[in-house]
């Protein structure tokens, strides 16, 4: 299932048997690369610092602006005096930021921030405010947002005892002993207002760095899963065992919900206001009650998701401005491969639109890459940023209706069995032609085979080992690409075939003669091929449908499209059948060229989404269905084997006149 050679090998079988019949990584998840200065480096420690400061301002001012103002008057003289200063700072941090396409952006959102806390407006519009200027700044100046592996809560809990409690209390409410008398006073953690504006991200930050202006001093000294492990366990005392049990049930049923924290970043990184489009707040601190207590569930998961795509993509921006380019391409296809690619299926089936948009623009951003064009690059990562936005609010809505469960199967099925059916059925038909029944049962055995194949391969998909991104690209770019070399060669020679006399004397003498046991079993590899090819990938989309809970719906959706393309089969082989000889030959010569145009098409996309092939972007039409994709490389390919369609064709014809010789 995994190996790209098993499959070229299978589809050179069947190309070699045919000549006999008419012959007469994934990436690994590497960091963002460093400079290859000293003075780069320090640069580059130093804007990192810089973004992380001023991210925790904002964050800070988020969290805490709710207790120093309510319905427009001041709540807290102490609290609101603090908000001032530290919206004040945070704006001057904001235009000391080095100089980048979006600092004017991240300059005007902490402006409006700074405005709206002078004005004393409302919590939620200084929240949001303060959120996207954070969201910018992560995208812009990227910084460390996780841990490097799922955090040990048990020794947060010992931490905590030992260093927080006397000033925070045990049980986090703000009213140690050493509390008393502070000013500011120290922060209730089991607060839930405050906890559900407040990441663990935010909390590792003021564990590193402490807060200027109060009690809270840096702990940096710790080392760094140990801060972590605070930050998690902090993190968790707004909650109580009642909401773990509720989230660990949401858990377990919503394979969006698994899909939105496919790692230890989102998590981190993730509030429970920041889940509100998308549930209740109540199921939003359920759910992170459940998660922050049990990280690693998160960092287990298989699922890679839209975090890990924001991620990669930050640290591949981050590399080109670095200057290693190599590096920046690297991770741009694994924020492609590792990250968004396994959710492909589950975002075709809801919103097709949207995952064509993304495909897309990671195209745009990996050629912004391979030319170098810093300034380019920027614009395309940050849109991108905003698209993995949307695909996040699609899977947060929650699973697909029934009805939407059944379109998606009948069309997925009917989208990859039509190809594969059309080259079994044009097998089929030319060995009856030939009279070769005899030949038949190998074509049967060889897609019946498929089917099974493809019900392994969802087992094994699904119990067993997890499919990569590269892996699958890589497969179906090659087989696509192969088969249509097949296809050329075939539709050639029957057009050849359809332009002279003698057809049945040919059939009879010629075809028969040169079939042999090796023969068969390259009919047989190439009808596994043809057909394993789309089993494969309406498995991937099948599974992910699944996830949604709509079994009848998804069976019905299967059933209906199985009933068309039997019925296609039936037209089709009744119509070949009467057909006469050399009308069959040319018609399916026709067919047989489309058919490679449309998969080379598809197979150079596939193998540009596996970095094997580079893209350079077109405005021109993307039609699937005719294997056409926005990118000169795809249409090239397209060109040049209808280019040897259409001079074969016009050389058959010439060759067919010439033997038939001068009208007498």
């Amino acid at each position: 299932m995994r190996s790209t050679f098993s499959w070229t090998l299978a589809l050179v079988a069947g190309l070699a048997g045919l000549a006999g019949l008419l012959s007469g990584p994934a990436l690994a998840q590497a960091p963002a690369a460093a400079p290859s200065t000293t003075a780069s480096n320090t640069a580059a420690a130093t804007q990192a610092t810089d973004a992380r400061q001023l991210w925790q301002l904002l964050d800070y001012v988020a969290v805490d602006y709710g207790g120093a103002v309510e319905n427009g008057q001041i709540a807290s003289e102490g609290e609101y005096a603090e908000m001032l200063d530290f919206s004040a700072n945070a704006l001057q941090q904001a235009q000391a930021l080095p100089a980048h396409a979006d600092k004017a952006k991240v300059v005007s959102l902490v402006t409006q921030l700074r405005a709206a806390v002078q004005a004393k407006a409302t919590a939620d519009e200084v929240a949001q405010l303060a959120h996207q200027a954070a969201q910018l700044l992560v995208a812009a100046y990227p910084m460390p947002v996780a841990p490097a592996k799922a955090p040990d809560i048990t020794k947060g809990s010992q931490l905590f005892q030992q260093i927080c409690a006397s000033c925070h209390g045990a049980t986090g409410g703000g009213d140690g002993p050493a509390a008393q008398g502070l000013d500011p006073q120290p922060i209730a953690f089991s607060d839930a207002q405050r906890a559900n504006a407040r990441s663990l991200m935010a909390l590792y930050q003021v564990t590193s760095q402490g807060v200027e202006g109060t009690s809270m001093v840096s702990f940096g000294a710790l080392p760094e899963d140990d801060r972590w492990a605070l930050a998690y366990f902090v993190g968790g005392l707004s909650y109580n065992d009642e909401l773990r049990a509720t989230g660990k049930a949401l858990w377990q049923s919503d394979a969006g919900l698994r899909a939105r924290f496919g790692d230890l970043a989102a998590l981190s990184t993730t509030t429970a206001q920041s889940l509100t489009p998308a549930m209740p707040i109540e199921q939003a601190r359920a759910v992170l009650a459940y998660l922050r207590a049990h990280p690693e569930v998160v960092s287990e998961g298989k699922a890679s998701g839209v975090a890990l795509s924001r991620q990669r993509l930050a640290q591949s921006l981050a590399a080109l401005q670095a200057g290693d380019r190599n590096q920046a391409m690297k991770l741009a296809l694994s924020a492609y491969l590792d990250g968004f690619e396994p959710l492909e299926p589950t975002i075709a089936a809801r919103n097709k639109a949207l995952m064509t948009q993304v495909e897309s623009a990671m195209v745009q951003y990996r050629a912004t890459v391979a030319s170098g064009t810093l300034q380019e690059a920027e614009a395309a990562a940050q849109q991108l940023q905003a698209m993995f936005g949307q695909v996040e609010a699609e899977l947060n809505a929650g699973a697909s209706d029934a009805t939407a469960t059944f379109v998606g199967a009948l069309t997925i099925l009917l989208r990859e069995g039509l190809e594969a059916l059309l080259i079994v059925i044009g097998m089929v038909a030319l060995l009856r032609k030939a009279g070769r029944q005899d030949a038949l049962r190998y074509v049967h055995a060889g897609w019946s085979s498929a089917l099974v194949a493809g019900g392994l391969t969802w087992a094994a998909a699904t119990y067993l080992v997890e499919i990569s991104g590269a892996s699958r690209e890589v497969t179906e770019g090659l087989g696509s690409v192969v088969a249509a070399l097949v296809l050329l060669s075939v539709g050639l020679w029957m057009h050849s075939k359809s332009s002279a006399g003698r057809w049945q004397s040919y059939l009879s003498e010629k075809l028969s003669a040169s079939m042999g046991q090796g023969s068969m079993w390259g009919l047989f590899a190439l009808a596994f091929v043809s057909v394993y090819r789309e089993v494969f990938e309406t498995v991937l989309f099948f599974s992910a449908l699944a996830s949604d809970g709509h079994h009848g719906a998804l069976l019905g959706g299967g059933l209906a499209a199985v009933a068309i393309l039997a019925v296609i089969a039936f037209v089709l082989l009744r119509t070949s059948a009467r057909m006469p000889v050399g009308r069959f030959f040319s018609a399916t010569s026709i067919l047989v060229a489309v058919l490679a145009v449309v998969l080379v098409g598809k197979g150079v996309s596939s193998l540009q989404e596996a970095g094997w092939v580079s893209a350079t972007p077109l405005a021109a039409p993307r039609i699937e269905l005719l294997g056409m994709f926005p990118t000169l490389e795809t249409l090239l390919a397209q060109a040049i084997v209808l280019a040897l369609v259409v001079f074969g064709f016009a050389y058959n014809r010439a060759a067919a006149r010439k033997a038939l010789g001068p009208p007498q």
